[in-house]
């Protein structure tokens, strides 16, 4: 996932500076690690540590974006974390991933519009914008749901459905 991330910068800065409004649904990308760990191994804290260990991983190849990967790796593997943990580690089921997926993208939705001054997008443009940072983590999650559910059915884990 850390070369992923690092290969991913580059869309980033391509829809940053040229198509704004569509940036939540490429920051949404962030939730894969997270996403695919919790679903294949179910354990507390490997959202957090996977989205650490990619972060890490991507620094060594786009040392300028340091900062920000290991902030995205925090955030978004803190919500996760966060939502595991208040349902106690006990709920796998999609509503759960979608829940903390949504909240990353209510919470990055607002500094990422002062960040990318937003405010001067046209409306519909504003619209998109803010719709697409909620849609995006839930939309990358849906995929990372995919991926855990395909490595479970191919034996790569110990949880059996």
């Amino acid at each position: 996932m850390g070369l992923l991330t690092a290969g991913w910068t580059v869309v980033h800065l391509i829809v940053a500076t040229s198509l704004l409004p569509l940036y939540g649904l490429v920051l949404g990308f962030h939730a894969l690690p997270g996403v695919i760990a919790q679903q294949v191994l179910r354990l507390p804290w490997v959202a957090l540590i996977t989205h650490g260990v990619a972060a890490l991983v991507a620094c060594a190849f786009v040392p300028t974006m340091a900062g920000r990967y290991l902030m995205v790796a925090v955030l978004f593997g803190g919500v996760q974390e966060g939502v595991s943990a208040l349902t106690r580690y006990r709920h796998w089921e999609p509503w759960r991933f979608f829940l903390s997926a949504a909240a990353t993208g209510v919470l990055l939705a607002v500094p990422m519009w002062l960040f990318l001054a937003a405010e001067s997008l046209s409306g519909w443009a504003a619209i998109l914008f803010v719709a697409l940072f909620i849609v995006g983590p839930v939309a990358w999650t849906a995929v990372g749901l995919g991926v855990g559910t395909g490595l479970t059915r191919a034996g790569i884990t110990r949880i059996r459905r």
